[in-house]
């Protein structure tokens, strides 16, 4: 069966132009990922994490897969980990960071994994790249996400459009 699925991306160390290239291009290449769309890339101020570390590029790929939800977060690990991401400070810099946002409508919550993100609603650095390719974009229980962004005006001005899609 073939799911799909919305992966959020992010970097703030190194060249990050070139680590969204890169991670892109190992999500397209890989042979159980099928990569559908991708947003533009947005720039964000970090939230949470040490003060003073640069600012994230994010955008957010639709993906459809054949893998199942804990089977491609092992993927998106191997990725980070190629990519030379290392274990370090919650919410601190890195060079990629990709996370599963949502996978079908499924809700799951283990220790290693949760779906929708545990953290989605609250991030408008991740909506608002979702609802460009998506608008009409809903959690497993319904809720609309433009609904959610709309709740979350004020901190819309930490995300600023970088550049359109890089593919």
């Amino acid at each position: 069966m073939v799911h799909e699925v919305f992966l959020g991306l992010g970097t703030n160390l190194g060249c990050r132009e070139k680590n969204l290239r890169d991670a892109l291009n190992k999500v397209r290449n890989h042979e159980k990922i099928f990569l559908e769309r991708t947003s533009s890339i947005y720039e964000t101020r970090p939230v949470g994490g040490p003060q003073g570390q640069p600012w994230f590029l994010n955008m957010v790929v639709q993906v459809k897969t054949y893998l199942k939800p804990h089977d491609l977060l092992r993927e998106l690990k191997a990725i980070e980990k190629e990519m030379g991401r290392k274990p370090g400070v919650r919410f601190g810099p890195r060079e990629i960071d990709l996370d599963i946002l949502l996978f079908d409508s499924v809700t799951i919550k283990t220790d290693q994994l949760e779906i929708p993100h545990p953290r989605l609603k609250e991030r408008a650095f991740v909506l608002v790249p979702l609802l460009e390719i998506c608008p009409a974009a809903r959690l497993p229980d319904g809720t609309l996400l433009k609904g959610v962004l709309e709740k979350l005006n004020p901190s819309l001005e930490d995300v600023v459009f970088y550049k359109g899609s890089p593919i």
